[in-house]
């Protein structure tokens, strides 16, 4: 029987619901969090069969259950090193960018498990131990990058007050046009204060003020110490007002250079670390392949 324009009215209402729902689906709950469950079981069958598999004298590497163990832990490592290559290909289905970001993540963490049963805990100073090393700091700063993705977007969000950066340069300078003009009547030190403030880059801090957030340096901050209250006269305290503005202007900009910083930073570390590790491990696999 032929489907009726109701009928298929329906099915399309269906899909585009799932397509919705798919949409604001997390990659971390992806397909009711399949790449856990894969990962998880991973994890559970390498520590149970570690336990199980009598190797003589005792775990290591050079093993064939370490080779096992490491010929997954190799392949692993490179194929998620291809995320970033995924990335320049947006796709729909199961291998949809959001399915291979879900997949990296978990997997990523299987590793910990993967590559430490596979040293046998037999570590040193060595280029197998500096492998295992860097594949931790590759996976423990892309934990990092995990945790500020899930809660820093909604800061940023708040924070915007639904304006856009440029919005929020603009009203600082609006304030700056009304300090200057406020300030002509002031004295010399209150106005050189307030051109101090005027002619601070505010743009202009290092990585820790950003990643924290302190400016102790503000010029801002240090020329509204020169209008204390309740000795002021109706100029001086329209200046203090505005520089008050200025201040909490700042403030919102800082913030969101901030958790703009704290978004980025872990990728400096994340990239770099991932391309010694694959410079490692391939010197673990000639090294060993060479006193093999």
């Amino acid at each position: 029987m032929a489907s009726t324009p109701r009928d298929s009215s329906k099915v399309d209402f269906a899909f585009a619901e799932k397509r919705r729902d798919t949409d604001h689906e997390s990659f971390l709950s992806h397909a009711r969090m399949r790449w856990l469950k894969v990962s998880s079981a991973i994890c559970l069958i390498v520590i149970v069969s570690y336990f199980l598999v009598d190797v003589e004298p005792r775990h290591n590497g050079g093993s064939w259950y370490g080779y096992t163990l490491g010929t997954i832990g190799a392949g692993l490592i490179v194929w998620l090193s291809l995320l970033g290559i995924r990335k320049r290909n947006i796709t729909d289905g199961r291998w949809s960018l959001k399915a291979w970001t879900s997949a990296h993540v978990y997997l990523g963490l299987a590793l910990i498990v993967v590559g430490t049963m596979h040293t046998g805990f037999q570590l040193g100073w060595n280029v197998h131990t500096l492998a295992w090393a860097l594949m931790m700091l590759v996976i423990v700063s892309g934990i990092y990058g995990i945790s500020v993705y899930a809660a820093l977007p909604r800061s940023l969000s708040t924070n915007r007050r639904e304006m856009t950066r440029g919005q929020m340069i603009e009203a600082l300078a609006a304030i700056d046009r009304q300090l200057e003009a406020a300030a002509q009547p002031l004295g010399r030190s209150e106005s050189d204060a307030v051109i101090a403030a005027l002619d601070q880059d505010v743009f202009k801090a290092g990585l820790l003020a950003r990643l924290t957030g302190s400016y102790p340096r503000c010029a801002t901050a240090r020329a509204l110490r020169a209008f204390p209250e309740g000795s002021l006269n109706k100029a001086e305290q329209k200046v203090a007002s505005l520089l008050s503005r200025r201040k909490s202007q700042l403030s919102q900009i800082r913030r969101q250079m901030r958790y703009k910083a704290l978004l980025q930073v872990w990728l400096y570390i994340h990239i770099p670390a991932t391309i010694a590790l694959i410079a490692a491990l391939l010197a673990h696999v000639i090294s060993v392949f060479y006193y093999w």
